[in-house]
Order: structure tokens, then sequence, then C-alpha cells
């Protein structure tokens, strides 16, 4: 994914769950990764439009606890729809669902029929409004793009306050440490460690190209950031990423990671 790389993010980090007593052993410190691609340009997800591009959401009919399908097309400066796109990380398209709370992450990858409508099936877990990021390359354009619109799903809604940081979580039996002061407006590098029944994991499996992958959004009005761990030849322990905010703020921290053939996902809450 790419045009959404560009809003880096400084963290002051912590997790969203339980702590562990112990974490991993910690292997050799990796080299600092080199700064993320598309690092000069703005934050992406806080528009519509961008670049000659909108996203055109087809009315949704969706409802919490229930599967339902979520239509859009991408459309040029003319409207008419866009429907020769460029592969970026392994995908044509990379769309992010959650909630304004920054609740309910999903990462999903639509079908794209030949008319140029994405369609992509999911479940709410709440209702109240969703954000939904689409990270996208037009064949003809000469970068990425990152669009974000507003999704209803009708019904009560309860925001949840941003979860209190934790350096360690436990996901799904794995240990999960994230290490690194970053501030705002630096080229700062975060390590992720991972650990399971005492010993560190080094047999992650390629997820999306790579051997992790990391989507934050920025609490309040989600503006997005979605970076790849620095090039490995083979899967470690640890995974090294390279990250810039903007600005001082809250931000929740997704990294994705994929080990006996499942993407598990752990979160974070990070103080900028």
């Amino acid at each position: 994914m790419a045009a959404g790389l560009v809003l880096g993010l400084t963290l002051a980090l912590g997790f969203v769950a339980g702590r562990l007593d112990a974490g991993p052993p910690a292997p050799t410190r990796p080299a600092a990764p080199a700064p993320a691609a598309h690092a000069d340009h703005a934050p992406g997800g806080l528009q519509v439009s961008q670049d000659g591009y909108t996203l055109a959401l087809e009315p949704p009919a969706l409802a919490a606890g229930r599967a339902g399908e979520l239509a859009f097309r991408i459309v040029d400066a003319a409207g008419a729809p866009v429907t020769r796109f460029r592969i970026t990380h392994e995908r044509l398209m990379h769309l992010i669902l959650v909630g304004r709370d920054l609740t309910g992450y999903r990462h999903v990858h639509p079908e794209l029929s030949p008319d140029g409508t994405w369609r992509v099936r999911f479940t709410p877990q709440t209702s109240g409004p969703l954000r939904a990021v689409a990270d996208f390359w037009p064949a003809d354009a000469d970068r990425a793009v990152t669009l974000g619109v507003d999704v209803p799903v009708p019904g009560r809604y309860a925001p949840r306050p941003p979860a209190e940081p934790q350096e360690t979580i436990v996901v799904d039996g794995y240990t999960v440490t994230l290490d690194g002061g970053l501030r705002p407006g630096e080229s700062n590098q975060v390590l992720v460690w991972l650990g399971r029944d005492g010993k560190p994991v080094g047999d992650l499996q390629p997820h999306l190209g790579a051997y992790g992958h990391l989507v934050a959004l920025r609490h309040g009005d989600l503006a997005y950031l979605h970076v790849h761990p620095a090039a490995a030849s083979r899967p470690e322990s640890v995974v090294a990423f390279g990250v810039t905010v903007p600005s001082a703020g809250t931000y929740r921290l997704f990294f994705e990671f994929r080990h006996r053939d499942v993407v598990r996902v752990a979160e974070f809450t990070v103080t900028a």
C-alpha cells in the first residue's frame, strides 16, 4: 500500500490488551529501516477526493452483527469508473474498515468487477459510523492514492475512549512487545518483538509481501499511515519499521503478522 504511506507515526507506545510476565528474548537489533516511500506527502485517508480520483460509495445496507456488503467505485475527474489498477503489496486494493472510535479494525481486499465496482462482504461489530480507507494505485497514475469515507451502521452509538498504553500484550498466545521512542516530524525506528511459550518466534510467514504490516490511524480525524518493515531476507522474531508522525497526538497502531498460516493483529494505543 502506498499513498497513505505518508502520514508517518511518532509514538510513545502502548498496546491494548493484557500484559505478559516476560517478553521474548531479545535477538540482535536490526539495522534501521530506510525511510518509507511517499514520506513527503500529506496524511492519507482524510479526503473522499484527491489527485483527480473520488471514492464513490454505493448506499450500504449494513447492520451490527449481520453479514453485509460494501460496494464502491473509484471514479476519475470526468466521473468515469476506473477499471485498471496496479498491484501494490500483492493486492489491487487495500481497504481498512474501523469504527470512528478506532475499534473493530478490519483490513480487507475487495474484488473488482468489470464495470469498476469493488465489493467486499463483512460483518460490522457495532452500530455507529465506520471509516473506510481505500489505498490503491490507478494504472494511469504516477503514485498511489488513499481516500477515506464514512460508512453508516444504523443503531445506537456509544464510542469508547482510547485504550490505555501498554508495552506488551498477548494475542492468541503470542507475546507482542513494542519498542521505540518516537518524536513528531522525525524518522524513528520502531521494533516489534514476537514470542510464544517463552521463546522468540523466528519463523514468521510473509504477509502482503513482507514479514509484518503496520497501519496507524490518528485519533480524532483518523488520518492514515501504512508502512511495511525494513527489508528482510529471512523471518526474525523482531520486525523493524521506520516511521514518522506529522504531529503530536494519540494514535491507534495495528500490527499485522502471519504465523502458521493465520494472520493476527496486535492493537496499540500510542501517544506522540
